[in-house]
């Protein structure tokens, strides 16, 4: 009896597996747009301080096979302006950042042990901002959620290689009718709760892309939060590779005719 129990037991964590492997990969290969560029803003607030406001403008570029390039650039307020944080994502687990200061006049690349600094300042570390493969991770079902009225089923996800990631699990509750996860908990390292917690509302197909309008990113220990609001959004301009480079990361001008 016990064998046929533990028989039984590993057949269901295998079916398990192979359903989270086969959601994993259908959200990763959901209809993204070859690219995109969008509007954002960007609202920090702590438990009991007035928020903060910036704004600037995001850029994405599917390459294909694992590549994907990204752009995102402040525009305001003026202690933020113009710096520019690129990411190159590479096939596998291999990616590029580098982030410039326009007051220092530098360009500095983000190494990997940076992984869980905070973004200027906000509740997203660099490795949020970090395209995710789906190979990179071990998937399985844990079961079905909801958030609000909208049933979802749970992902959990933990890195195949712990040195690649700050995080020891993510559980996303995925709705699986459009394939977008409503919520994301991110657990750090050696915890057993999740330190930070990823929300995501407003969703909307534009172009024939289910896209989140508003995303929010709680610190779970601080209370702090980082909130998200697409205001304009705009999908397969055809934007050029330029736009995704060292030399005109510094250069706020050339991307202009490209915003939405």
């Amino acid at each position: 009896m016990l064998m046929f129990c533990a028989a039984r037991s590993f057949a269901l964590d295998s079916l398990s597996n192979a359903e989270g492997l086969a959601l994993a990969k259908a959200v990763y290969d959901r209809p993204n747009g070859d690219d995109f560029s969008a509007f954002v803003v960007m609202k920090l607030q702590s438990s009991n301080g007035n928020p903060r406001q910036r704004e600037l403008y995001s850029y994405g570029k599917e390459k294909g096979g694992g590549e994907r390039w990204s752009l995102m650039r402040f525009i305001k307020p003026d202690d933020v302006r113009g710096t520019g944080l690129l990411t190159q994502d590479h096939p596998g687990d291999e990616s590029d950042q580098w982030l410039y200061l326009p007051a220092l006049k530098k360009v500095r690349r983000i190494s990997s042990s940076r992984k869980g600094g905070r973004f200027v300042g906000s509740d997203f570390f660099y490795e949020d901002l970090l395209d995710r493969e789906v190979e990179m991770d071990h998937h399985f079902l844990k079961g079905k959620g909801s958030v609000g009225k909208v049933p979802c089923d749970l992902l959990v996800s933990v890195p195949k290689d712990p040195d690649n990631s700050v995080y020891s699990k993510r559980v996303s509750c995925i709705y699986s009718k459009i394939l977008v996860p409503l919520t994301v908990e991110l657990f750090e390292k050696g915890q057993d709760k999740p330190s930070k917690k990823m929300t995501a509302r407003k969703i909307k197909k534009i172009q024939g892309v289910w896209t989140i309008l508003e995303s929010t990113m709680y610190d779970l220990k601080t209370g702090h939060k980082t909130q998200l609001i697409t205001q304009k959004i705009k999908y397969d301009q055809g934007l050029p590779d330029r736009l995704f480079t060292r030399r005109d990361l510094t250069d706020t001008s050339f991307e202009k005719r490209f915003r939405p």
